[in-house]
């Protein structure tokens, strides 16, 4: 092996290390993986999705416990999607697999105007899909590939689109209460994602094919992280350590943290709202 070779080999193994650790103890923290769990690694053909399969199949050889991984895609029926390109690498790298059939790309064409973004209906139809299959057949979780700048950016997209603070949590139960959500990716940096994508060759899939419009309001996210992390580098872990170190007594929740509670006097009786303030309720006033 030349020098230039080596050297290559070097980096790949160090920044892979270095994920592997953070993968890691994101699923200790969390609780994402347990003895016998059967996770169903979605696969979609991007950095991301490779990246984490193959984290995983490093951590499931020395891992203490038990657990399967099972690659699913779904084709989406895009054109000039090669069909090709993810099965011939699952079957290089000896991960069982299953490709799900669904011709999501028309329902959205005949739904969204041309020219408009189509990512929302999109993912939530992929979504439906591999939920479905995920319960069909007995997988205790699903693991996508969404990472910390992910979290971040979706941390922003609610605070100023939706009036909300939420993020993407790395560990949810679905809506309908049947499936497991898992996001092992979610102490890793996107930019040392693409460091291992490129020096690993994974054989990426452009998420372009659909001609979509970029859902805009995300990507001017991603460019204001950007300039700070410029300016400020760390910020985006900044960020993401506040997202982990939340203070409800600090924020302006009453579901959250009974405010009204503060100047009452212990007492074993719900504390509830002053007469006063409920409607309705007439009061007696004294003298």
């Amino acid at each position: 092996m030349n020098a230039p070779a080596k050297a290559q080999k070097y980096n790949a193994d160090k920044q892979f290390k270095k994920l592997r650790k953070n993968v890691g103890k994101a699923i200790g923290d969390y609780g994402m993986i347990r003895d016998g769990d059967r996770v169903m690694v979605c696969l979609s053909g991007g950095k991301d999705s490779y990246a984490m399969l193959d984290l995983l199949q490093s951590l499931q050889r020395r891992a203490p416990v038990a657990f399967e991984l099972f690659a699913v895609n779904l084709d989406q029926k895009q054109p000039g999607f090669p069909e090709h390109v993810l099965p011939e690498y699952l079957e290089s790298i000896g991960v069982a697999y299953h490709v799900i059939e669904r011709d999501t790309y028309s329902v959205v064409k005949q739904v969204i105007p041309e020219g408009k973004t189509t990512c929302g209906l999109c993912s939530r139809l992929r979504r439906g899909n591999l939920y479905t299959y995920a319960k069909e057949n007995g997988f205790s979780k699903i693991a996508l590939g969404h990472h910390l700048d992910d979290i971040v950016e979706t941390f922003f997209l609610n605070l100023f689109h939706g009036g909300s603070l939420k993020a993407m949590p790395p560990k949810l139960k679905s809506d309908d209460g049947d499936n497991v959500v898992i996001r092992p990716l979610a102490y890793c940096r996107e930019k040392d994602l693409a460091k291992l994508a490129a020096l690993r060759d994974y054989p990426i899939i452009p998420c372009n094919l659909c001609g979509s419009q970029p859902n805009l309001q995300r990507q001017a996210v991603k460019a204001m992280l950007a300039e700070w992390d410029k300016r400020q580098p760390g910020r985006t872990e900044t960020i993401f350590k506040a997202l982990t170190n939340v203070a409800p007594s600090q924020l302006c929740d009453t579901a959250l943290f009974d405010f009204e509670a503060l100047d009452s006097p212990a007492t074993s009786e719900p504390v509830g709202a002053p007469e006063w303030l409920v409607p309705g309720r007439s009061v007696q006033r004294m003298g």
